[in-house]
C-alpha cells in the first residue's frame, strides 16, 4: 500500500489476502488485473452503468453488483445483456464484487472480466454486510497518512505528542511519563493517520513499536520492561505539546486562554508550548496539561472561569459584562475539507 497525504491506494490483491477484511471474497476471473489499484475507501452500487449512464462512475472505486443489479441484467434480452455488460466492463474496473453467491449470471459476468481482465470476485454475504466489511477495512487502508518526529503517549486517556528539537528530552520525558503508569504509543516516528469524522490517530512503525532510545541507554524494549500495560497499539492525538528550551526573550502564556493549533494531515489539534528548563518537572506538568485537556473536553476551561471572576469581582461587572473582557475561545482554523 502506497502512503502519502490523501493519496493512499491499495491493490486488489492485497484487499483480497487481508485478513482483517472479516468476509471471504472468492475470485471468479481476472487474475491480470489483481495488481490494479483503489483508490476511494467508499463503494460504489453502479445500477445506472449498466444502462450506459456512467456520470460518476469511478473506475478505482469498489464496484458491487447485488440483487438489484442482476434482477435488471436478468430482465434484458440475451442481445441486450451482452451489449450492456460488454460496456459496463470496458470501463476496466479496479475489482467488481458480486453479492449473489448462486446467480446464474456468474458464468456470462466471469466471461466478460476475463476479457477485459478485470477482477471478479464473489461475497458470501448480502450486499450490506459486504459493503459495511468493505468501509471498515478501507477506512483504515486508505487513510491520508504522515509521519511526525515525536513521542506519543497515553497520559490519563489523553493521546499526547512530544515535539521539539532533536535532544529537548522527548524520549527521556515520556520513559519517566512510563514509570508513572503511563503508556508508551511510539518514539521518533509517529505514523499518523486521518479517520472520519476528522481525528488523527497515532501509531509506532512496525520495526520500532514498544522501543523508545534513551540517550546513555540505547533502545529499550519498554513492553519487556514493564508490561504489556506500559504499551498500546495506536492512539488518537488529542494534545500537541511542543517542548522547548526556556528563553529569556522569549515570551510564553501565562494565562492559559489563548489557543493555539498545529495542523496534522489538515486537522487542527490544539497545541501548548511547554518551555524546559532545569528544575522544572516536565513530567508533572504534562500529567496536569492531560488533565486539563480532560477538563477542557468536558467543557470546563479553568482558566476562563478565574478571568471571569476576577473581572467580576474587582470590577463589580455583572455576567454578561465580564464575558466581555475575557477573549473568545478561539476556533480552530478551517479543517480544509478533512
Amino acid at each position: 500500500m502506497a502512503e502519502g497525504r490523501g493519496g493512499a491506494t491499495l491493490s486488489v490483491k492485497a484487499l483480497l489476502e487481508d485478513r482483517a477484511l472479516g468476509v471471504q471474497l472468492r475470485l471468479l476471473a481476472g487474475q491480470e488485473g489483481l495488481d490494479r489499484l483503489i483508490t476511494h475507501p467508499r463503494i460504489q452500487k453502479p445500477g445506472l452503468a449498466l444502462v450506459g449512464h456512467f456520470h460518476g462512475i469511478v473506475p478505482t472505486r469498489v464496484q458491487i453488483l447485488g440483487e438489484t443489479e442482476l434482477s435488471f441484467l436478468e430482465s434484458l434480452s440475451a442481445e441486450a445483456r451482452q451489449a450492456a455488460l460488454a460496456s459496463f466492463f470496458s470501463l476496466h474496473f479496479s475489482l467488481i464484487i458480486v453479492t449473489v453467491e448462486g446467480s446464474g449470471l456468474l458464468g456470462l459476468l466471469a466471461q466478460q472480466a476475463g476479457r477485459c481482465r478485470v477482477p471478479l470476485a464473489v461475497s458470501p454475504v448480502r450486499s450490506s454486510h459486504t459493503i459495511a466489511a468493505l468501509h471498515v477495512l478501507l477506512d483504515e487502508r486508505l487513510a491520508p497518512r504522515t509521519v511526525v518526529h515525536g513521542v506519543l503517549i497515553d497520559v490519563f486517556g489523553q493521546g499526547l505528542l512530544l515535539v521539539g528539537k532533536s535532544g529537548i528530552g522527548k524520549s527521556e520525558c515520556a520513559m519517566e511519563l512510563v514509570l508513572r503508569g503511563h503508556r508508551l504509543v511510539a518514539d521518533d516516528a509517529v505514523h499518523c493517520d486521518w479517520q472520519p469524522p476528522g481525528v488523527i490517530f497515532g501509531a509506532p512503525a512496525q520495526l520500532l513499536a514498544h522501543h523508545i532510545e534513551v540517550r546513555g541507554l540505547g533502545v529499550l524494549d519498554v513492553r519487556g520492561l514493564f508490561g504489556v500495560t506500559a504499551t498500546r497499539e495506536r492512539k488518537r492525538i488529542h494534545l500537541v505539546i511542543h517542548l522547548q528550551e526556556w528563553s529569556e526573550d522569549s515570551e510564553y502564556d501565562r494565562m492559559g486562554i489563548e489557543d493555539r493549533f498545529r495542523e496534522i494531515l489538515g486537522v487542527p489539534v490544539r497545541e501548548v508550548i511547554l518551555p524546559i528548563r532545569p528544575g522544572r518537572s516536565v513530567a508533572s506538568i504534562i500529567e496536569v496539561a492531560a488533565r486539563n485537556e480532560l477538563m477542557r473536553r468536558s467543557g470546563v476551561n479553568s482558566a476562563r472561569e478565574f478571568f471571569h471572576r476576577l473581572n467580576r469581582t474587582l470590577l463589580n461587572l455583572s455576567p454578561e459584562e465580564a464575558d466581555l473582557l475575557v477573549p473568545p475561545t478561539a476556533p480552530p482554523p478551517s479543517t480544509k475539507g478533512s
